[in-house]
């Protein structure tokens, strides 16, 4: 193996993949270094969201709402099933079928495009040399690139009060792997992650109570959309309760006691299993030695400037170990961009039109702004909400529950943010992306023709009603 490369990349998940195959494709001789493990003893590409993350959740959120509609919606189509059952290892079967097709699928693009895969840890040394440990026995070696790129991702995030045991109290990557239901599942964070793990087992059958230490349900969504999104989880039977600070659990044969404190003093309650869920930090504990050059905030986050730079020269960060949100697709993109950086090309990520997703049912989205942040800002803007229930496509589907929210500029007509809880969320809110990144006005949405009947036709009635020109909801002027 050669001991020296173009480009270097510690981290082989969605970031990192991304910005070694854009290198290599650029023309650079690349490497990446992974060392992940997977379940079946095999090395891994597809970091944590293929192996542990956004994949393997994706896919039980997706067969437990085939089953809770089963359970529960299609007698309303008239489609009469016998008391469903669910099998929980075939569920599990096929989520893990499809992490190793596409985690399989990503060893066989390395492949294609000429990226030497090097399974093990990588830890950056001064001078853009990489200590390469592999995971097969064997001493290290000093690796020399003329490009570094840390990629190495993030892991969730462990608290004092509740220590991880065994297969009863669980972070996100074992909450996806319980062969049964439980019958009292607690779930500590009522996060992006704590809301659709305890939604997966919430539909199977779980009694679900998820404490959230804050008072304000999803602080960074929309006002509105976040009342309407903890209505619609309420009443699908998920316990959510805010304002309630856990401070200690004990397990004691198969049970788990988890004490917490909420606005009426202590409380207690008793789990068959616990989920924590209350965010990830970087992995940047054994990457960096001291004299990388490599400057850190205050928590443990890599400073980097607009472009994925670093202090030190020739080395980028992306992804989870940097600042903003921590989302595959922002990784992915600065992975991109920081590869044509590298090979000269003037890229430029535009993080005001990154999109966010909770992948419940219905799913939650939003890009850009609150309505809440352009308010406090005092610029003058508009608003035009619209809900579901207006829109034939989501009524003939049986799913019709959310709405449409657009934040626009009253003065230059610009779309500041949209946000959107209902069907197809995660897609819908793509209209909005693609609206902001080329700086259209709402008008412009305005005068589009959208296809019927069909959900994105409620992404139209939304911007019509910022102007007072919805047609199929009722509105009122509101007061200058």
């Amino acid at each position: 193996m050669s001991d020296k490369f173009d480009v270097i990349v510690i981290g082989g998940g969605p970031g990192g993949y991304a910005a070694a195959i854009r290198c290599a494709q650029l023309g650079l001789n690349t490497a990446c270094i992974e060392k992940r493990i997977n379940k079946q003893g095999k090395p891994a590409l597809g970091g944590t969201c293929l192996n542990v993350g956004c994949i393997p959740s994706k896919a039980l959120l997706d067969s437990s709402w085939k089953f809770y509609e089963a359970k529960n919606k299609l007698a309303d189509h008239g489609v009469v099933v016998n008391t469903p059952k669910m099998d929980i290892a075939q569920m599990q079967k096929r989520k893990d079928e499809v992490v190793l097709q596409l985690t399989g699928g990503i060893g066989a693009l390395f492949q294609a495009n000429k990226v030497t895969w090097l399974q093990g840890s990588g830890k950056l040394l001064s001078g853009k040399q990489v200590e390469f440990t592999p995971n097969e026995k064997g001493d290290a070696q000093t690796l020399q690139a003329e490009h570094v790129i840390l990629a190495a991702g993030s892991v969730p995030i462990e608290i004092s009060v509740a220590p991880l045991k065994d297969d009863l109290v669980v972070d996100s990557t074992g909450a996806l792997e319980f062969t049964s239901v439980p019958k009292r599942l607690g779930v500590i964070g009522a996060g992006v992650i704590g809301l659709e793990l305890g939604s997966v087992w919430a539909r199977l059958g779980a009694e679900v109570v998820v404490l959230e230490a804050v008072d304000t349900f999803l602080p960074v969504v929309d006002t509105q959309i976040s009342k309407e999104t903890l209505k619609v989880l309420k009443k699908q039977g998920l316990d959510i309760r805010l304002g309630a600070r856990v401070t200690g659990s004990d397990v004691k044969g198969k049970k788990v006691t988890v004490s917490y404190e909420d606005g009426s003093g202590e409380q207690s309650e008793v789990f068959d299993r616990l989920i924590v869920a209350v965010g990830r930090r970087p992995m940047t504990g054994e990457l960096l030695s001291q004299d990388a050059g490599v400057s850190l905030d205050e928590r443990n986050f890599i400073y980097v400037d607009s472009q994925c730079r670093t202090d030190a020269p020739g080395v980028y960060a992306i992804g989870d170990l940097v600042r903003g949100p921590a989302l595959a697709h922002k990784a992915l993109e600065e992975g991109v961009m920081v590869a044509e950086v590298i090979a000269g090309e003037h890229t430029q990520v535009n993080y005001d039109t990154i999109a966010s997703v909770i992948y419940t049912h219905p799913e939650v989205a939003w890009v850009g702004k609150t309505e809440d942040e352009v308010k406090a800002s005092g610029e003058a803007y508009k608003t035009g909400v619209v809900p579901f229930a207006a829109n034939g496509r989501a009524l003939a589907a049986g799913d019709a529950e959310g709405m449409v929210k657009f934040v626009v500029d009253e003065k230059t007509d610009r779309i500041l943010g949209m946000h959107v809880v209902g069907p197809q969320a995660s897609e819908l809110v793509q209209q909005g992306v693609i609206a902001m990144e080329f700086g259209s006005t709402i008008e412009d949405l305005q005068l589009m023709v959208f296809s019927h009947p069909a959900l994105s036709e409620t992404v139209h009635e939304a911007a019509l009603a910022t102007d007072y020109r919805a047609i199929h909801v009722a509105q009122r002027r509101r007061k200058k």
